[in-house]
């Protein structure tokens, strides 16, 4: 989106509200004003940022975010036009603090959704490109974790923890493609993700069950550290989380692992075929529907439903993509 904007319209200034952990990621992008709500601070996030916008006023509101704390801190930001989701994905009632909404198929994947905003502005064109910026200490940082003439498969095997999201793929499921990759390719294999117990528990079991004995980096990698390896890897193994989405910005092929989530939603924009895709099983078994039948969106909240994707699943989608590299 930012890119596009940049492109069509290269006077344009553009200040982008975002949280302070998604900074750290994308927060020095040239040409952009980035203003941090630290939602960590609760009700002072609010006011620090009314502070910074107090007597400012912009042309366009682009309200893409659909949470009832979006909703309140887009009354910090005065806009002469505030454009938000048609009600049909204008969730927490967002519908109510926009003035304009955009139009389109609602049922489409959340980055089609997005550039709807830019249609509604007159931009039809479409730049696929991130470009987000990658120091040399992060790059050498990646090259240090990348065995010579051995493809890297990283395996990023959890989603963050909510309350009834169920997303994991086991870790015996993922030891076991992990040993696949290494025996059958010769790959190197490198697992990462967060610092909390639960990831670190997940590591080190799949450590434990492998014969490869994976690089495990768990909780040793900033975002800009965890960028610049997806950008060295032959491919990305992870279920529906935000790896997936920093490994199509570095344009490397993303294997899902997805059944509670739709991933002609939400899953990595450029992988589509790549993708274990078993969350039409998992609606027929849930709700006794089909995917047209159920409202866009809808999650399956069973825990079971992760057990449908298959190693075999999996190590089909690998043998397309290695066997490429190989042949």
């Amino acid at each position: 989106m930012v890119r596009t904007l940049q492109a069509q319209w290269p006077h344009a200034r553009l200040t982008w509200v975002i949280g302070k952990t998604e900074a750290t990621l994308v927060g020095d992008i040239q040409d952009v004003e980035f203003i941090i709500f630290d939602k960590a601070t609760g009700w002072r996030a609010y006011r620090d940022l009314h502070r910074r916008l107090r007597g400012r006023r912009f042309d366009v509101l682009l309200h893409m975010q659909v949470s009832l704390r979006a909703n309140l801190a887009s009354l910090c930001v005065l806009a002469d036009v505030r454009l938000g989701f048609d009600k049909i994905r204008a969730k927490d009632y967002q519908y109510l603090f926009t003035t304009d909404r955009i139009e389109g198929n609602p049922r489409v994947h959340v980055l089609d959704g997005f550039f709807q905003f830019l249609e509604a502005l007159g931009i039809n064109q479409r730049v696929l490109r991130w470009d987000i910026p990658l120091s040399i200490s992060d790059r050498e940082f990646a090259a240090s974790k990348v065995r010579p003439a051995q493809p890297l498969v990283l395996i990023s095997p959890c989603s963050s923890q909510r309350w009834r999201n169920y997303r994991n793929w086991s870790a015996e499921n993922y030891a076991a493609v992990a040993d696949y990759a290494s025996e059958r390719y010769q790959t190197s294999v490198v697992l990462t993700g967060a610092a909390t117990a639960h990831e670190r528990a997940y590591g080190e079991r799949i450590c434990a069950l492998t014969r490869c004995t994976p690089q495990n980096l768990i909780g040793q990698t900033n975002l800009k550290q965890l960028l610049a390896l997806l950008e060295q890897a032959a491919l990305v193994i992870c279920p529906d989380s935000a790896p997936a989405h920093m490994a199509t910005a570095v344009q490397t092929p993303v294997v899902g692992v997805y059944a509670t989530a739709n991933p002609a939603r939400s899953g990595p924009y450029l992988s589509q075929q790549w993708v274990v895709n078993k969350y039409p099983e998992a609606a027929r078994m849930e709700f006794g529907k089909t995917v047209d039948e159920l409202p866009w969106g809808k999650r399956v909240r069973n825990p079971e439903a992760m057990r449908l994707p298959t190693v075999a699943d999996v190590t089909e989608k690998l043998d397309q993509l290695l066997g490429q590299r190989s042949s």
